[in-house]
């Protein structure tokens, strides 16, 4: 494995003003702007709020060079990228990730919408609907109502007390004052001494700054401006009671510069659940049971610290004495030497793992990797801020050490892996895993799909149960991984575990290195289920559209008799897995973990059946007065010609989608359309979630989208459909997928039945793809040839739709 390479961004200031942070990265496929600009909500005239958000939401409807079908989100999308845009209090953010041939032409996109908007009237009035829409949705979550709640403990004037999403009665969009404060608002902070561009990708620091430099030179000029400071917070600290949950806030002012890095460096150890720590003790004295601490605001010294307690609200004075002891024993720690050793080891790995986004975001933040010796002092003077005492207990101790952030030995007499032998360290095809000279077939398959020579790998290993498991025995499966997760996550390895109908999925994908110790710790976890386990706390509830996408698994798989008991469902279980990407080394480290799966290995799991013609429907209790549908589309069958061909039906359909049901109708502010692919079947999936259009209405509109496909496909011009078509194409060429994107590929690959050269295979078919069979996809497509099958938060409307549970 060679050595992973830890990267420094580099910063410099252009000569126009614009900050600009530089990361090569020689391993991505992908690169990664964010943009920053340094102004946001609490920087816009009082008699206007809301006015930062709807000016974000402008900057995407396209400017006269590139209008909506050809600017940023369009051409992002129709590249397989990802793009979003964040306003808060001081900042707003922009930021995509694409392949590296498009980079250029998306940085091309975002400074002409930045330094252009076009500010029609007429959009104007549509987007406003949108943000209502928005309003709407977020004054009826609980959620976002309690997040609102946290700041009544402060002065009536700061500006986080005030309202700033904007719906139709602040966004005044007919007056000519509005339209003046926005384009001030605009003239004022979108220019480049307030903005700070990070991009990230595999090229030279010197092309990086070519781009850079090309970008800067479309944006307005001007010099960074001072944002107007804000009234005190006025108050040290303050608590909340809730029935479930109890809240501890922390107010500070005048901290030093590096108050951010020290925030976040006390936030991770207040949140760890080890033994020594404050959560531990606290479920221990049977206080709390869980224990979040995350900085709600930060600016110009003011800081907000949040702590959420899962605890009843007459454990909240026993609980502050217990936090303002373990801070005492945390302060007495002689400058953190052993932890900001261990969290700079972890904030290294998450850096090794990270994609060009999350790196450009990251840096776009402008923390130190760690707590600096500047750090080190801010964290003292926040210490001294809260108030914490001299005489701790002497119960407390620091936490042990993340057992996966150390390097890992070759295990003495590792041995082979059962089905390898030393000439054959990985499989051609997912289908042949016998050893030569064997009888039997291992289920764990190691593909040669994914080069070893990364330091990245992936492991999937799948259970076929008798029974499902009923919500008691989800939770403490899911509780059981908790701490493994998140030592696991520190180490560069994320664990998801999912307990669908009678497919439970364990997949871990990140560093390779630690990955069979952390196999072999998630593994006992699952298998030794206390009968008496605690259960989680309730889950924070999802907005109406989130809970049909979260369903959505395990309604397309055949129902089946719900157990709690865990040893029995393991025990009459089935299993086979794969794995990819992973070296010799690690292959012969898994031995030990692999001998303790539970079940019977079987390396011929059947496929997930299929709905063929029919017409299905879930009715999804969501408790909301949200109205939301999801309509998923298969395909026939598994052929890969069929799902090049429903991938580009899904990329044509992506943008006019949004724009007829959105931007036109205006249903909505969560509309969307994609290709998704459950328990390896691939499908169109349409989302949408009103305010005020019943689920039926909603169906009426994507029908009659669906039947407009046909036409939109025969006047695409010649040259437009090369160009998607190449554009998708690229998209599964290898040498541009992420190492964790092919391997969810391949994985479904793998339950849907197709060989290991199926990314090949796919990119080929794609790249070969007619407008003939395209259009006769959409007749499939249409005639429901695969079936189709709706979740909504409303019953069945009757014939053709069959009611399901």
């Amino acid at each position: 494995m060679p050595a992973p390479t830890h990267t420094r961004h580099h910063t410099e200031t252009l000569a126009n003003g614009l900050r600009v942070t530089l990361r090569q990265v020689p391993g991505l496929k992908r690169s990664a702007a964010a943009l920053r600009v340094a102004a946001g909500s609490h920087d816009v005239p009082l008699e206007w709020p809301g006015l930062a958000h709807f000016l974000e939401h402008l900057l995407f409807l396209g400017t006269e060079r590139f209008p909506a079908s050809q600017a940023l989100m369009a051409y992002v999308q129709s590249h397989g990228g990802q793009v979003n845009a964040s306003t808060r209090e001081r900042t707003t953010d922009f930021f995509f990730e694409l392949p590296t041939s498009a980079f250029s032409a998306g940085l091309e996109r975002l400074s002409d919408m930045l330094a252009h908007p076009r500010m029609n009237p007429d959009d104007q009035l549509r987007e406003r609907e949108v943000l209502d829409a928005e309003f709407v949705a977020w004054s009826q979550d609980p959620t976002a109502l309690q997040e609102l709640a946290l700041y009544e403990g402060l002065p009536a004037t700061h500006p986080l007390r005030g309202f700033h999403a904007g719906n139709r009665d602040s966004l005044k969009v007919e007056l000519p004052a509005f339209q003046q404060a926005l384009k001030d608002f605009h003239r004022q902070f979108y220019r480049s001494g307030q903005m700070t561009l990070s991009l990230v990708g595999p090229h030279s620091i010197e092309a990086l700054r070519v781009l850079a430099q090309q970008f800067a030179g479309a944006l307005p000029v001007g010099d960074k401006l001072e944002q107007a400071a804000t009234v005190p917070l006025a108050v040290n600290s303050y608590q909340q009671v809730g029935e479930r949950s109890s809240h501890l806030l922390f107010a500070f002012e005048a901290l030093p510069d590096s108050s951010a890095e020290a925030l976040a460096f006390l936030c991770h150890w207040l949140n760890s659940a080890k033994p020594g720590g404050l959560l531990a003790h606290l479920q221990q004295q049977r206080l709390a049971d869980g224990l979040k601490a995350v900085p709600l605001y930060q600016f110009a010294g003011q800081a907000l610290l949040h702590l959420q307690f899962t605890a009843p609200a007459d454990s909240l004075s026993a609980i502050r004495e217990h936090l303002l002891d373990w801070l005492g024993f945390f302060a007495a720690q002689q400058d953190w030497a052993a932890l900001r050793e261990e969290y700079a080891k972890l904030l290294e790995r998450q850096q090794q793992v990270s994609g060009a986004l999350l790196l450009a975001r990251r840096d776009s933040e402008q923390l130190e990797h760690g707590l600096s010796e500047n750090g080190v002092a801010a964290l003292k003077h926040i210490l001294r801020d809260i108030g914490v005492v001299d005489n701790f207990s002497a119960h407390w101790h620091r936490p042990a050490a993340n057992p996966f952030l150390g390097s890992s030995e070759p295990l003495a007499n590792a041995g082979l892996i059962r089905g390898q032998t030393s000439a054959h360290r990985g499989l051609r095809t997912f289908a042949q895993d016998r050893s030569r000279g064997r009888r039997e077939r291992s289920p764990m398959q190691f593909s040669q799909a994914l080069p070893d020579y990364t330091d990245h790998g992936a492991i999937y290993l799948r259970w076929q149960t008798a029974a499902q498991a009923g919500v008691d025995l989800q939770s403490k499966l899911q509780r059981s991984l908790q701490e493994t997760q998140e030592d696991a996550r520190q180490a560069g390895v994320e664990i998801a575990f999912s307990a669908t109908g009678t497919q439970w999925l364990l997949k871990l994908t990140g560093l390779q290195e630690p990955m069979p110790g952390v196999l072999e710790h998630a593994l006992k976890c699952l298998t030794q289920i206390d009968a008496d386990s605690a259960n989680a706390g309730p889950e924070a509830p999802l907005i109406p559209i989130r809970q049909l996408l979260k369903a959505l698994p395990e309604h397309c798989l055949p129902s089946a008799v719900e157990s709690n008991d865990a040893k029995q469902v393991w025990t009459t279980s089935r299993w086979d897995g794969l794995a990819l990407g992973l070296n010799a080394k690690t292959q012969s480290a898994m031995g030990l973990a692999l001998s303790r799966i539970p079940g019977t290995p079987d390396n011929q799991l059947p496929t997930v059946p299929t709905i063929n013609a029919q017409h299905v429907w879930s009715h999804i209790d969501t408790a909301s007065s949200e109205h939301a549908l999801l309509l998923f589309c298969p395909t026939a069958d598994h052929e890969i010609a069929d799902e090049a061909a429903w991938r580009l039906l899904a990329q044509l359909c992506q943008t006019p989608f949004y724009q007829r049901l959105r931007v036109e109708l205006q249903l909505g502010y969560a509309v969307f359309s994609a290709l998704r692919q459950v328990h390896g079947q691939s499908g169109l999936l349409f989302g949408v979630q009103s305010p005020e259009t019943a689920p039926v209405e909603l169906l009426g509109h994507i029908q009659q989208f669906l039947k407009n496909i046909p036409a939109l496909i025969e006047n695409l011009d010649e040259v437009h459909f090369t160009q998607q078509r190449q554009s998708l194409a690229d998209q599964f060429d290898e040498r541009q997928l992420s190492g964790k994107d092919a391997a969810e590929l391949l994985w479904q690959a793998k339950l849907a039945g197709h060989s290991s050269d199926y990314l090949g295979q796919l990119h080929t078919a794609i790249g070969q793809l007619q407008r003939s069979a395209l259009l006769a996809a959409a007749r499939r497509l249409l005639n429901a040839e695969g079936g189709w099958r709706c979740l909504a938060s409303a019953s069945s409307p009757g014939a053709p739709w069959q009611a399901t549970k």
